[in-house]
């Protein structure tokens, strides 16, 4: 029953302030993160008045509707695209993925370097910060675009396709820093060539799996009667597509978006094409996108803004700069205009939900740990990263609904 009060709360709230960000001109995925926001601040105010809401995000359960969320949207993020897209805008997205990354790390762990005290867990301080700098929160970008119906545009193509390499680069990143974390040094080269090995091999399997078996499977559905057959058979490929890429190590909002991505008018026929992709947008924007949006809102801690103000106004400054250098620099080497290169520099810049996952791993690991320093910096390092996440978030897509506004006029 909790669980379903729970629900109850933040789909009212989500949906009330959705609708109030639309009105104002703004996506409404502004909305449903400023309600988890303002929920998480009355919680913490009034706790006995939500005891349902209190560390619901420590909760199994809602952690799982949650991922849901990010599924769902990934999936409908590759039905809603096109391969040969991704493929013509492939070699741009990876020079974007690429600047920015190193760009953002580079002023991430720089900036570490200067504020973090000298002690033993100084170096992984810093390489954390750079990875939290460096990252791209590919769900929270696939929900701006479509907000703001870019998507299919050349800037949303390569935003999107870049994300995902982006997600793809920061596997390693990741695994670097935990190993770092756990035995006081990075992996070797042979374990970064097993990470490599594994994800080209998800590649290969999923696109034989894509192009071969997908079609052949759409060509029985004709044959079969079963009620929304099709639907079934596309969750089916997408949760094979996502247990494949956890099996191997990567995200599985990689296979989900690999799944929707095989999954078009010439796999099955138009008319049901059609009516899966309304059932999968349905079941996203009207119940997971907003309460996955809404659990980012919740995990906001106010406490850096007391503690280390100085510090987290650059952090937040940074990682704007660093994926407007990083991301639009390149974009910008590769042909894009300098206004298009900034909107793919902002594009990049939403941490979202990776960014708290990250941040979990390195709490879980003793990394934040104040008994080592006194530091006001270190006690307010997890909230400041926190705080970065969805406030990259937020202010992501309001400046790219001005961005694209301007350029349509």
């Amino acid at each position: 029953m909790d669980l379903f009060y729970v629900l109850l709360i933040l789909l009212v709230a989500t949906r009330a302030f959705g609708e109030i960000a639309e009105r104002l001109g703004q996506p409404s995925l502004v909305g449903e993160l400023i309600a988890g926001i303002t929920l998480g601040a009355i919680v913490a105010e009034y706790p006995g008045s939500f005891p349902g809401l209190v560390n619901i995000a420590q909760n199994e359960v809602f952690t799982t509707i949650t991922d849901l969320g990010m599924f769902f949207l990934m999936l409908f993020a590759g039905v809603e695209m096109q391969p040969h897209k991704v493929l013509q805008h492939s070699a741009g997205s990876m020079l974007v993925a690429a600047g920015g990354m190193l760009v953002p790390f580079g002023l991430g762990a720089g900036l570490g370097w200067i504020f973090i005290p000298d002690t033993d867990l100084r170096m992984a301080q810093c390489l954390f910060l750079g990875t939290a700098l460096a990252i791209t929160a590919v769900p929270a970008t696939v929900r701006i675009l479509m907000d703001l119906g870019q998507l299919e545009t050349p800037v949303g193509q390569t935003i999107v396709s870049a994300a995902v390499f982006d997600d793809i680069l920061s596997l390693l990143l990741l695994a670097w820093l935990t190993g770092l974390i756990a035995v006081g040094e990075p992996p070797g080269l042979g374990d970064i060539a097993m990470i490599l090995g594994e994800m080209v091999l998800f590649f290969l399997v999923a696109g034989f799996i894509g192009l071969y078996v997908f079609p052949l499977g759409g060509r029985l559905m004709h044959h079969l009667r079963a009620q929304e057959l099709e639907m079934s058979a596309m969750l089916v490929g997408a949760f094979a597509f996502a247990v494949l890429a956890e099996m191997l190590g990567l995200h599985f909002i990689v296979g989900a978006f690999l799944a929707g991505l095989f999954f078009g008018r010439r796999t099955i026929s138009v008319e049901s094409y059609d009516r899966v992709k309304g059932t999968i947008s349905a079941m996203t924007f009207g119940f997971l996108a907003p309460i996955f949006f809404a659990s980012i809102g919740l995990n906001l801690h106010l406490g850096a803004l007391a503690g280390a103000p100085l510090f987290l106004g650059l952090l937040i400054l940074v990682a704007f700069l660093g994926k407007v250098a990083g991301a639009g620099g390149a974009a910008r080497a590769f042909g894009f205009s300098n206004r298009d290169s900034m909107v793919i520099g902002v594009g990049m810049s939403p941490r979202g939900a990776v960014e708290l996952v990250i941040a979990g791993i390195a709490l879980k690991a003793g990394l934040f740990d104040v008994t080592v320093s006194d530091s006001p910096v270190v006690q307010n390092l997890f909230s400041a990263v926190v705080i970065m996440a969805v406030v990259t978030t937020v202010i992501s897509p309001i400046i790219l609904q001005r961005a694209f506004s301007r350029k349509d006029r």
